[in-house]
């Protein structure tokens, strides 16, 4: 694989939308070794980052695949890899199998938990491409995909469920639907035409916005418990209101008349405020 290779398999996956989960994988990892009192084991944080990276990348390259004849329809998805014939077909169906079975076998050199689980969340993670052909809630579908970052990394660690990283991870799915939402505005009146479901097309800009908003509260509300029940000190406290001051900066920049800012509402807004809170939790962790 050439340069020019390398560049278009990371732009199929969007390597750069990392930022989303990946915080929270840290932030579950580390509560998970907080709990436990073990020192921090560094194998173990590189196998958790080997898995987040051959899941999300199944996950990306699966639903280029399975998209690839509607993103051949939709103007803005014309320019991705396959429809632009920059990756064959069937090499991304490779490459999503061949990262799947490096997920798998990860997860087996983790504990017999998360080896056990690894197929359960691939189904999460590589259904969702399907989801919107058929439910308006596929939004909450790709949210529990990303859940399972601070879940499945607190797992690695303890090998038990606990309320902390169940209340990251209900963060998570409020925090990605809400703001997938807000993302798919951009495509509501193709999503219309080609009968693909999503929240603005069953119920309008204004509407969808509405219940973005109240996703995005409940975030707040999840982060604010996770923090009680962790018993977590200020510094988390002052990520989480950055985090949420965050939340509510998106929706002012994006207005039912006004999508021009969708793309800073998405990735720049998202990706500075989950770094950001990641950055405070991990600081309050090691304090």
């Amino acid at each position: 694989m050439g340069q020019a290779g390398i560049r278009d398999y990371l732009s199929l996956i969007k390597f750069s939308h990392t930022v989303f989960a990946l915080p929270f994988a840290a932030i579950g990892f580390l509560a998970g070794v907080d709990h436990s009192g073990a020192g921090l084991n560094l194998l173990l944080a590189v196998k958790v980052l080997l898995c987040m990276v051959f899941a999300r990348t199944a996950a990306m390259a699966f639903n280029r695949w399975a998209d690839q004849e509607i993103d051949r329809e939709n103007a803005r998805t014309q320019v991705r890899e396959i429809p632009a014939g920059k990756i064959g077909s069937r090499s991304v169906l490779l490459f999503t199998i061949i990262n799947c079975l490096l997920f798998i076998i990860t997860t087996y050199y983790i504990n017999i938990l998360c080896f056990y689980l690894s197929p359960m969340a691939l189904l999460v993670i590589l259904g969702y491409s399907y989801t919107k052909r058929f439910t308006s809630l596929s939004h909450v579908v790709l949210g529990l995909g990303l859940s399972l970052a601070p879940i499945g990394a607190y797992l690695a660690v303890t090998g038990e469920f606990a309320w902390v990283p169940i209340l990251f991870s209900c963060a998570v799915i409020t925090w990605v639907s809400g703001f997938d939402i807000i993302y798919s505005l951009q495509d509501e009146t193709f999503d219309r035409k080609m009968k693909l479901y999503s929240l603005p097309v069953v119920f309008g800009t204004k509407a969808a916005l509405y219940i973005s908003v109240a996703l995005h509260i409940l975030t707040s509300l999840f982060l604010l418990f996770a923090f009680m029940q962790g018993s977590y000190g200020w510094p988390s406290l002052t990520g989480w209101l950055l985090f949420s001051l965050m939340l509510i900066y998106q929706h002012l920049i994006v207005k039912p008349d006004d999508l021009s800012r969708v793309n800073v509402a998405f990735f720049t807004t998202n990706g500075v405020a989950s770094i950001m809170l990641a950055f405070f939790v991990i600081t309050d962790i090691w304090l």
